[in-house]
């Protein structure tokens, strides 16, 4: 009977498919069918439909995650980066960004651009060779070419030549027509470029280059040490080099009579070709000769650059060679610049190098500009025309990562003079000493789109920085930095308790609230702390105000199913009510305690305790401070909410709520989950006995300090520093939980149990608990998913915390009796319930300074299936009701006697608005299972939604898309679903993301306009809409990579050297390549395969994009005006013809009988 009943309560729970405002079906919030008829009044006409909705990726910010390769197209002006995911990121001027994904995911080897021809060769490491249309907003695959039998090592693509040299792992070089991405039969095969005689295989090629003086000569270098110069006229050898050192690169003069080569042994030697038995010169630019006689070993050079000057000497530009005696020197590149030798020390690793010339031609004077420096997590370009050899600035945001990134926050559609404030406090800091020079990648064009608003973007970071971006009209720009760490004393080694308690980042920033009206700023630190910050466009002596809040209790309440499960009985709350604590610093532990329980209080870390002067900016005014208590460390804050207009700060974690006052700077509310129900709670309560208590106290301390911030706080730092994150020892903790005597075990089915999910899944449901960046030590993690999995509350385990998840300040009705709005705190727990908090706040400004803020006992309790996540409010017409708010003053500002500095308000009351409406709002309650849909005060549930039974959400906001509102969710399996508001009707649910790491859980976040972002790695944002309208729109927002420009003529090369310097101008690369000369390629050694990008290009300027559509009418105007002047011209010819005819005609008549002497 039972379970039959289960059956029931799940269909009533079920959601409507399509049910109008006016009659819905919906279950009531215990799962039984509410008797609460729909009030008349709720008349909402929803306008959103599911062809509002469209998800796609829009553009990726920061450095490219892992980057392998680099290419520099010197007409157009744009870079590429490759990475080991299989990702090519393409730059120009600033805001032309593009972002290209290879499906296979394979590293890439080599990029080589088509110069001047928007085009981008790929080669991957699955030996794969693509070919990118750039002439698109969009590129795309035009071509692809896979090799069976041969792995690819090497590539060069001459300039102006539709043929490209491919070399590989047997030593063998292929040669591939661009055009139709066909492998010619013309091949170079690794035993005729060497002698018969030699006994060793010559190794894969590590280089391929036509000479500058003859096309028709190939250079071919091994990585034994053997060069190679392959006459392609007359198939053979024009000479051999077999060098002992292996080779690494090789550089031409642009004579073609010399090159260089970079060795294993850090040298670097100087070839001829008139003399190619021994090299002119071989040097050791970083070996020293040791007192023995003998030169100090050094590190491989791994590139070099050759590049000739016509006012200076040349430049030989080269990574590494260092020796290796000199340990602990970072990476390097060599500029030798005739006698002069310059090292510039990098931070990270060289991945590659390119020196930019000012001509494409490699038989020219190169007149080298710039060296872009590509590094393992920077990029650098530095200027090659000053002599100290300053580096650019960088336009582009690639320094999200500069510290890992810990949480984010989107805030779209802000006011219109936030960001130039940001900016012009930003700038007063930035560094000086760069290149006055402009950037030199220039390429594309990018416009600012119509379709644009302020938009901000927040980042949190590991070392406490916080850094607020200017991500309007789709590009990303740093206007202000923050530090968090400049509020506390700085830890000192091996003393207090901050020592004990974090090695490398106790500043951490584990979420963000920002109020954009009233610039009020609040920071969550992972030290559990808090720190209120307020916006003064003046510098000031100030003294921080800190607080302890000692929100710890004895776990002495745990959770006891209730018999009558399905429908608990909520009674009224009594009367009653909690007194605030209006001044106290050290207010009592929520849970009791003895007095000598608080001896042992030490704060995580030390606020500077004198007056210090702040800059203009962001200026800390009150720090918040969870204590350790009885030996514990203080649990992690789970949830924040502040509001400005009530000058209330509200915080949670699995111990309880606390709430502050900080306009007063005191506490007025710090108690325990359990103690905020009052009567009205939901659960029995079963208590322990004090030995088992106390044993399980002991065990939390032995493992609290080192799960919960060595063991948790490593695995989210090493999240921000790989792709992946290490999951939870599942089989631990369900073996010490097996151990526990008073461990209960429930039953599991397909979609509870997470270790039948994929393991990123598994773990990400094994760790969450909160949507911003939640840490608890693993048996309270794990705990707390175990009641998230749960379809009911039968299945909650006994040792187990309710956590304060999210909270939300607002106008709203505390108890069904009351008529009129007033300030509550809507307080959601990990076990799905929402409590109500009544609040009374003086108006005026100064009863607000002087007179307490009451708080009133527990008003409505309703419940949801899972961690609650998200609040919004809507009124009866539909509307989003946004927060009530204080506009911003400065209160660092000189005092005015004409403008007194009055507190202004801004409320938005829920009956404000609505004279015809019947008085009351819409609650939307968001869970990791459920959506409901509240009309108060009558607390009855209107529409409720399950969202999802095999996952869980990881996010859900409200938000405004297309001049309404809808409640977007991201699920734990990677799905992303937007339901209507208020009738909870789905619109959207898109399979974004296949299987979902840690990071992405913890950074993802939407906002208004159907825009959203995530950490799609360690280095880079990626932004998101699903906004239809947003989607149409993209074309004309995104860069223009190719820009029609013509292409440098060639210098005149005289006669002299045209005559001594080769036939290079003679050489027909398609009479030696082409099938007709050298046939066709074996089938089984590569395999064609066309690509979409045509199509895609089609579908892209199809989609919306009407200046494309206006260029191809402009376009087709040219040609059909083209071709009338053609006809004009071939009418004229016409007329010219037989005019021409007729003179001849009469000409042969008339001097048709005349003699020879008549003339």
């Amino acid at each position: 009977m039972k379970k039959f009943r289960k059956v029931l309560d799940g269909l009533t729970t079920s959601s409507p498919s399509g049910g109008t405002i006016g009659s819905p079906s919906c279950g009531s919030a215990a799962g039984t069918p509410t008797t609460a008829p729909t009030p008349k009044e709720i008349d909402v006409q929803e306008t959103l439909v599911s062809e509002n909705f469209q998800l796609c990726k829009t553009v990726r910010h920061g450095f490219p995650y892992q980057p392998t390769a680099l290419a520099f197209d010197p007409v157009q002006k744009i870079l590429a980066i490759g990475s080991r995911s299989g990702g090519v990121r393409i730059l120009g001027r600033p805001g032309v960004d593009c972002f290209c994904q290879h499906e296979s995911g394979a590293a890439i080897l080599q990029l080589q651009f088509l110069i001047n021809e928007g085009a981008l060769v790929t080669a991957c490491a699955d030996d794969t060779l693509h070919l990118w249309n750039l002439r698109q907003r969009r590129p795309a695959i035009l071509h692809s070419l896979k090799f069976n039998r041969e792995r690819i090592t090497f590539c060069h693509l001459p300039f102006q030549s539709k043929w490209l040299y491919v070399g590989t792992e047997r030593g063998n070089t292929h040669i591939v027509n661009i055009e139709s991405f066909i492998l010619s039969g013309y091949v170079i095969m690794w035993n005729k470029a060497i002698e018969l005689s030699t006994k060793t295989h010559p190794g894969p090629v590590v280089h391929l280059s036509d000479s500058p003086k003859d096309e028709g000569k190939l250079l071919v270098g091994f990585e034994s040490g053997t060069i190679v110069q392959w006459d392609l006229r007359a198939k053979k050898v024009d000479f051999r080099i077999y060098y002992d050192e292996a080779i690494h690169s090789v550089s031409w003069h642009h004579e073609g009579k010399q090159f260089m080569c970079s060795h294993s042994d850090g040298s670097l030697t100087l070839w001829n070709l008139r003399n190619t038995s021994k090299p002119i010169q071989v040097t050791f630019p970083h070996g020293k000769i040791q007192k023995d006689g003998r030169k100090e070993s050094c590190k491989p050079i791994l590139k070099v650059d050759y590049k000739t000057s016509r006012n200076s000497e040349p430049f030989v530009i080269f990574s590494g060679g260092l020796s290796y005696d000199k340990a602990g020197r970072r990476p390097t590149l060599t500029i030798m610049h005739g006698k002069a030798i310059t090292v510039l020390e990098m931070d990270y690793p060289i991945v590659e190098f390119m020196t930019l010339c000012e001509t494409p031609y490699n038989n020219e004077v190169q007149d080298p500009y710039a060296v872009v420096v590509l590094l393992e997590k920077d990029l650098i370009v530095v200027d090659l025309t000053q002599s100290n050899f300053p580096v650019f600035e960088n336009p582009y945001p690639m320094d999200i990562h500069e510290s890992p990134v810990t949480c984010t926050a989107y805030f779209a559609d802000c006011p219109p003079d936030i960001i130039p404030v940001l900016y012009s406090i930003g700038a007063k800091h930035k560094k000086t000493g760069y290149s006055q020079k402009e950037w030199p990648v220039s390429g594309g064009m990018w416009t600012l789109g119509s379709h644009t608003y302020p938009e901000v973007i927040i980042t949190g970071h590991a070392d406490g920085s916080i850094k607020f971006w200017d991500a309007s009209a789709i590009t990303l720009q740093m206007l202000y930095k923050l530090k968090t760490s400049k509020v506390f004393e700085k830890p000192k080694q091996n003393e207090g308790r901050a020592a004990e308690l974090v090695d490398d980042d106790p500043f951490a920033v584990q979420m963000v609230s920002w109020c954009p009206q009233s610039r009020i700023f609040c920071v969550v630190g992972i030290s559990a702390h808090i720190i209120l910050y307020r916006f003064s466009k003046y510098d000031a002596n100030t003294q921080i105000v800190s607080l302890e809040v000692r929100l710890q209790c004895d776990p002495e309440d745990v959770i006891s199913p209730s018999e009558n499960e399905n429908n608990p009985c909520f009674s009224e709350p009594h009367s009653g009510s909690h007194s605030p604590q209006p001044h106290h610093q050290h207010p009592a532990s929520p849970g009791g305690g003895t007095p000598e329980s608080f001896k042992d209080y030490t704060p995580c870390l030390k606020v500077k305790d004198r007056a210090v002067r702040v800059p203009p900016g962001y200026q800390a005014e009150l720090v918040i401070q969870l204590p350790w208590m009885d030996g514990e460390p203080p649990q992690q804050i789970s949830s924040l909410d502040i509001n400005s207009a009530y000058g209330l700060l509200a915080f949670g974690n699995c111990n309880g709520l606390a709430v502050v006052d900080y306009l007063q700077k005191t506490i007025l509310l710090c108690m325990s989950t359990l103690d905020l129900y009052g009567a009205a709670d939901p659960y029995q309560r079963l208590t322990r006995s004090p030995r088992r208590n106390r044993q399980s106290t002991s065990e939390f301390c032995m493992r609290g300090l080192s799960n919960f911030y060595s063991d948790s706080k490593k695995r989210i730092r090493t999240s921000y520093q790989s792709l992946t994150e290490l999951s939870d020892n599942q089989q631990s903790v369900d073996t010490e939980r097996s151990k526990s005597p008073t461990s209960v075990h429930y039953p599991t089915s397909l979609h509870n149990d997470p270790r039948v999910l994929p393991e990123p899944v598994a773990s990400l449901r094994a760790s969450h608990c909160s949507p911003v960046f939640y840490l608890l030590d693993n048996e309270s993690r794990e705990n707390s998913f175990s009641r998230s999995r749960s379809s009911s509350v039968s299945s909650i385990d006994r040792d187990t915390k309710e956590a304060i998840t999210t909270l939300q300040f607002g106008e709203s009705f505390g108890r069904k009796s009351d008529t009129l709005p007033t300030p509550c705190l809507w307080v959601g727990t990990s076990l799905g319930v929402i409590l109500l908090i009544p609040m009374s706040i003086p108006t005026d400004l100064e009863e607000r300074m002087e007179e307490p803020v009451t708080i009133g006992p527990c008003g409505a309790v309703l419940m949801l299936k899972g961690s609650v996540l998200r609040f919004g409010f809507l009124d009866c017409m539909g509307a989003l009701i946004p927060n009530p708010y204080e506009v911003w003053r400065d209160l660092n500002a000189p005092e005015d006697p004409d403008r007194p500095r009055k507190r202004k308000l801004v409320h938005y009351s829920p009956s404000s608005s609505q004279d015809t409406c019947g008085e009351g709002h819409l609650a939307i309650v968001c869970s990791e299972r459920q959506a409901k849909v509240f009309l108060m005060p009558s607390q009855s549930c209107l529409f409720v939604h399950n969202i999802t039974e095999s996952s869980f959400v990881l996010r859900a906001d409200v938000v405004s898309v297309c001049n309404s509102v809808c409640l977007a969710c991201f699920c734990a399996n990677g799905h992303v679903m937007t339901l209507s508001l208020p009738s909870l009707r789905p619109l959207m649910d898109v399979n974004y993301l296949p299987l979902t790491d840690m990071r992405i859980a913890r950074t993802f976040c939407f906002t208004n306009g159907g825009q959203a972002l995530y950490l799609s790695s360690p280095t880079e944002i990626q932004r998101i809409t699903y906004s239809q309208e947003m989607y149409d729109n993209l074309q004309e927002m995104l860069g223009e990579l190719f820009t029609p420009t013509e292409t440098p003529e060639a210098q005149n090369r005289g006669f002299l050297k045209g005559f001594f310097g080769g036939n290079a101008h003679t050489f027909d690369r398609e009479e030696l390549f082409g099938e007709a000369a050298a046939g066709k390629a074996s089938r089984s050694l590569a395999q064609h395969i066309p690509g979409q990008g045509g199509v895609e290009g089609m579908k892209v300027a199809a989609s919306g994009a009407v200046g494309e559509i206006a260029r191809a009418r402009i376009a087709l105007d040219e040609r059909g005006q083209r071709l009338g002047e053609l006809e004009e011209r071939t009418a004229l010819m016409m007329t010219s013809a037989e005019s021409f005819s007729k003179h001849a005609h009469e000409l042969m008549l008339k001097c048709k009988d005349k003699k020879w002497y008549q003339f």
